[in-house]
């Protein structure tokens, strides 16, 4: 039974006559397959999610999914989407003055207990002002008060929040999985909205759900180097440092097997199955590879479970295998062959991510009979041996040869390569080697087909917090320019298709990345500029950022391109990601030696300083 939405007649009559003048209009209607409408009298707190991106980049979020799956299983609990509007859409809505309102009922922001974000992308926080100003709710966490909803956010970005602190209540650090009940409850019982005392609740929510970061409970204080990091709490009851939250018992943690289907076309139109989380390896530069660890594989059962139910419910003819490193999951022919016999006769195909290229993978194409042909993905990230030991990347050239050479017989038209620039002691000759190693694997496909054998692609390194190369500084953009003009003179321009992210977004993804407090007034100026969907070539214009920081006597290069000391407080020092901050000198170190760490497994362990790791005998491996 759907309840009626929460929205009075005029909203009703002027919606869709701004959803005739706008593109794409379908992303801002809901009714959707599997989507979740709860009868109004059944709901005690309404709870916004939101993904500061635009609803075709949302849709294939597979954390959205997650967190949307779990809230709508709680009784009470109303969880329903919005997302970012294209600039067309915004518009109209700011002419007609209508607020921005969920998708499940059209309820705007401002009359939801909780909004709750997911960032994934530094360069999301203009979309986030950008969505509560629609919705109606105060920008700065100080002028919201009893009636305002409370604001949350999660996601990879938040493992280091100072720079949203001005704009966001309370954020959550780590897996959401077990944590996500504990706190809309506690939310509700307090009164959702309308709980008189927030800063109470606040409270509340920090000493009771591990993960919790509430920005006011704490102090700052200026280091050596002129960044502001976090003191010890104001109050001795607040956690202290703030503990990422793990889900250990990830084979049973929910899979969403009804998701919900989008009405326009999104970026990844398949059914996805999370078959492990985290990664065994140790990649220096690889954020999420820290703050996904420990490495925890799902069964081939379960995930068998759930894709039999995931198509049955969304009628999809691709299942996409996710994690951070497919190629490396305990089981993957079993697997695939295990998908291909119970899907082939269906017509329904794989898909994979970005792989890790070694001995293995010499054999897998020929297992994967029903994946896509359209492309497969490597990802070596550096075009010499050497430096991808420094990165502490164990694969070498000649593995990724054969592997490439495999699936060009195999039938593979295009293969995708992934390269970084810019990483800590690169030289010119690790640079050309990125544009050698590419056209050594174009000249192995059997026919020019008319079509590159090569998609290069390739990323600016952005040091991040909680990684061995935290203290490092990004090079400049005019030093990134160089670099990758000494590609471009290098490939061969028949077989391999050449592409370089935007110099200057990574430029400022590497200021938020590594920002402090004081960037959020930067960021709100640089919204006020107009900045919104900045994660998008099409809509960045830096100028905007760079006008934001002069005003407020702001040095962008201090933030990215500069060196930072090992022993000196960083912006994010009072998060606690589980992996300690030894291990991450010690990696650096071994780094700059070229000196490789063994995988995560049963017979080695790097010491990263979990202090709950499933490979040091606390574990039951249910992947087989």
């Amino acid at each position: 039974m759907k309840s009626a939405p929460l929205i009075d007649n005029s909203f009703s009559a002027t919606l869709p006559r701004i959803l005739r003048k706008v593109q794409a209009p379908g992303q801002y209607i809901g009714g959707e397959p599997n989507v979740i409408i709860k009868p109004e009298k059944a709901v005690r707190l309404r709870f916004a999610l939101a993904f500061p991106d635009l609803y075709t980049v949302g849709m294939s979020n597979l954390g959205m999914q997650i967190i949307y799956d779990i809230a709508n299983r709680l009784d009470g609990i109303a969880c329903e989407r919005v997302f970012a509007p294209q600039p067309d859409m915004e518009t109209q809505m700011r002419c007609a003055a209508i607020p921005l309102s969920t998708l499940e009922t059209h309820t705007p922001l401002a009359m939801c207990d909780v909004v709750g974000f997911s960032v994934g992308y530094e360069l999301s926080a203009p979309a986030i002002l950008a969505i509560l100003d629609l919705g109606g709710i105060p920008l700065l966490n100080s002028e919201r008060r009893p009636g305002h909803p409370l604001v949350i956010a999660g996601g990879q970005c938040v493992a280091n929040p100072e720079p949203l602190t001005d704009f966001i209540d309370a954020f959550f650090i780590g897996e959401a999985e077990d944590a996500l009940p504990d706190i809309l409850h506690i939310i509700a019982t307090a009164g959702g909205k309308n709980c008189p005392d927030r800063h109470a609740l606040l409270e509340r929510l920090a000493n009771e759900v591990q993960g919790v970061y509430a920005p006011t409970l704490y102090r700052t204080e200026t280091t050596a180097e002129g960044f502001l990091a976090i003191a010890p709490p104001v109050r001795p009851t607040a956690p202290w440092p703030i503990k990422r939250r793990i889900v250990m018992d990830f084979e049973n943690a929910p899979i969403p097997i009804k998701p919900v289907v989008p009405l326009v076309e999104a970026v990844h139109e398949r059914f996805v199955l999370e078959i492990q989380r985290g990664c065994p390896h140790g990649c220096r530069f690889c954020q999420a590879g820290v703050i996904c660890r420990p490495w925890r594989p799902r069964s081939v059962n379960r995930l068998l479970e759930a894709a039999r139910a995931g198509i049955r419910a969304t009628g999809y003819d691709e299942i996409g295998l996710l994690s951070l490193s497919t190629g490396d999951y305990p089981h993957l022919e079993k697997l695939a062959m295990t998908l291909e016999e119970e899907f082939a006769p269906q017509k329904v195909s794989l898909s994979l991510p970005s792989l890790r290229v070694d001995d293995v993978l010499r054999h897998l194409p020929r297992r994967f009979c029903a994946v896509r042909r359209s492309g497969l993905t490597f990802a070596p990230e550096t075009g010499s041996e050497a430096l991808r030991a420094s990165v502490n990347k164990h694969v070498s050239n000649e593995a990724l040869l054969a592997a490439a050479a495999a699936a060009y017989r195999h039938g593979w038209r295009t293969l995708k390569l992934y390269f970084m620039i810019g990483l800590p002691g690169e030289t010119e000759e690790d640079v050309a080697a990125i544009a050698a190693l590419a056209n050594q694997v174009a000249k192995l496909r059997p026919h020019a087909g008319g079509i590159p054998a090569v998609h290069l692609a390739v990323s600016n390194f952005v040091p991040k917090p909680h990684t061995a190369f935290q203290w490092d500084a990004m090079a400049k953009p005019e030093v990134l320019r160089a670099k990758a003009e000494t590609i471009a003179r290098h490939i061969d321009r028949r077989r391999v298709e050449f592409k370089c992210h935007d110099l200057r977004a990574s430029h400022w993804e590497g200021v938020l990345a590594r920002g402090d407090r004081r960037l959020g007034k930067a960021i709100l100026r640089a919204w006020q500029l107009g900045a919104r969907l900045d994660a998008w070539s099409e809509h960045f214009q830096p100028e905007r950022w760079e006008q934001a920081m002069q005003e407020h006597g702001l040095d962008s290069n201090i933030y990215a391109c500069r060196e930072r000391g090992e022993s000196i407080l960083q912006p994010w020092s009072h998060i606690d990601i589980g992996v300690s901050t030894e291990f991450l000198k010690k990696e650096r170190a071994k780094a700059r030696l070229r000196q490789p760490t063994p995988s995560c497994s049963e017979t080695s362990c790097g010491g990263c300083g979990l202090a709950i790791c499933p490979w040091r005998g606390d574990y039951i491996d249910h992947s087989s």
